[in-house]
């Protein structure tokens, strides 16, 4: 698994959690051990299919950042 992106609390990994089970696309989550975040991970043949995915579902001004 890798990092798709990084949400800034649980409610956020959720919602990107939810459009990759759209595409249907599996995924877990991670705390970041170091910071208020949460890591969103996708198996590594799937990240491009993710990171797509994760654009086209969120908002232009949501703050979704990669890792």
């Amino acid at each position: 698994m890798v990092h798709a992106a990084v949400a800034a609390d649980s409610n956020e990994a959720e919602e990107i959690r939810q459009i990759l089970r759209t595409a249907g696309i599996a995924s877990e989550l991670e705390r970041e051990a170091d910071a208020d975040a949460v890591a969103i991970l996708v198996p590594e043949s799937e990240l491009d299919a993710a990171k797509e995915a994760i654009e086209a579902g969120t908002e232009p001004g949501d703050l979704v950042a990669e890792p």
